[in-house]
């Protein structure tokens, strides 16, 4: 298969589906015979399974990843007037649902090789009106949370884990999702686990934290029709929590075979003598990435991207503008050059397919097409880890 014959998808959803096609069904039918499509035993029996596959006490399922950090802050009791330190890198959830509590996003720079937060800089974002910081698990590796407990206790902050892209992730023997007050996973269909719609997960280890959450997910109701406090709907539909009963099962396996197709991309990009031309993900010692993307740094990303949908080869551009430079967030007062790390993060990285059921042949398909776009280049200046 050469580059210009080939079709590599970002995402296979199919693949992963057609082995356990019948498993699923059979799920959905379950839930169908039972007519029990919110809450119910689906729901207690999932959140006890992915509990215990976390590694962490408690689980609480809820209707997508940005409903599990708005409630992790509606728990939490962050709202006007409060701030939140988090990075200015990631999915707009991260910090549209600090706003939407009306708390103040008060925003770091990244990282330039892992692309998560620049721990050195949350520290000195603190201020009286922090309650908590968030860091992101980007792209299925954990944050450097050390640093962060370190300075959440020296405040007496709490922690908010956006853990949406990193189930299965670890650092130094803890779980992503279970080393803060909160943990928050997404089931989004392109997740390593996925649902099939907008799904979530709030984890903790805190009981009275859990029941709080499980409280504000049903418009804050104990017992019926009496409110004890303002929450909202945030249940997770019975038929999700069905089908990702038959999928976390495989988790593992799934996450595994990504792991070994990130493998034959360094390999695979070695030989090509491309790796003085294009900066790779990282996988720090003690560290374990989960690769739910699989994202490159390259001179000429935008056109690299456009050579690539010519070929059709799959890719995706996480993320083009960081939150300091969404419009929406334009009253936050930063501006162009505030946060450089994340702003040549935005023009130079890429994501590429890394999905479990890739072949060897598609991923040669990708390289040789990145290979042919860099030999054409006439700029031949190595990319360097920080642009």
């Amino acid at each position: 298969m050469t580059a210009r014959q080939a079709h590599v998808p970002l995402l296979d959803l199919q693949a992963q589906y057609a082995p356990i096609r019948d498993e699923v069904l059979a799920a959905i039918t379950r839930v169908c015979d039972s007519q029990r499509f919110i809450m119910g035993p689906e729901i207690t029996s999932l959140e006890h399974e992915l509990a215990a596959l976390i590694g962490v006490k408690h689980a609480v399922a809820v209707s997508s990843g940005t409903d599990a950090i708005l409630l992790a802050l509606m728990a939490l009791g962050i709202g006007p007037g409060d701030e939140v330190v988090t990075t200015t890198y990631s999915f707009f959830a991260t910090a549209g649902c600090i706003a939407r509590v009306g708390a103040t996003p008060v925003l770091v720079d990244i990282d330039p090789v892992t692309y998560n937060i620049d721990t050195s800089a949350v520290e000195a974002a603190i201020t009286p009106r922090t309650r908590a910081i968030m860091p992101v698990h980007l792209y299925g590796l954990s944050a450097d949370m050390d640093p962060i407990l370190r300075a959440a206790e020296k405040a007496g902050v709490a922690i908010v884990e956006d853990a949406a892209q990193a189930i299965g992730s670890v650092y130094h023997g803890k779980p992503a999702g279970g080393m803060g007050q909160f943990g928050c996973f997404s089931f989004f269909p392109s997740k390593n686990l996925g649902a099939f719609g907008d799904a979530g997960l709030v984890t903790t280890n805190d009981a009275s934290l859990a029941k709080r959450a499980e409280l504000l997910r049903m418009h804050g109701m104990e017992p019926k029709y009496y409110h004890q406090l303002v929450g909202g709907n945030f249940r997770m539909d019975a038929l999700q929590a069905a089908v990702l009963r038959v999928k976390a099962p495989h988790l593992a396996a799934w996450t595994e075979a990504r792991r070994l197709n990130a493998k034959r991309y360094a390999t695979l990009f070695r030989e090509a003598g491309l790796l003085d031309r294009l900066v790779l993900p990282v996988e720090p010692p003690g560290l374990h990435h989960i690769y739910n993307q699989f994202v490159i740094r390259v001179p000429h990303r935008d056109d690299l991207k456009a050579f690539l949908d010519d070929r059709g080869i799959g890719n995706e551009i996480y993320y083009p503008v960081p939150f300091h430079l969404q419009q929406c967030f334009a009253d936050l007062g930063y501006v162009r050059g505030t946060f450089p790390h994340a702003e040549r993060a935005a023009s130079q990285t890429i994501a590429i397919p890394i999905y479990s059921e890739i072949s060897i042949e598609q991923q040669q398909a990708v390289v040789s097409a990145i290979a042919e776009f860099i030999g054409a280049l006439s700029d031949k200046t190595a990319v360097g880890t920080a642009g």
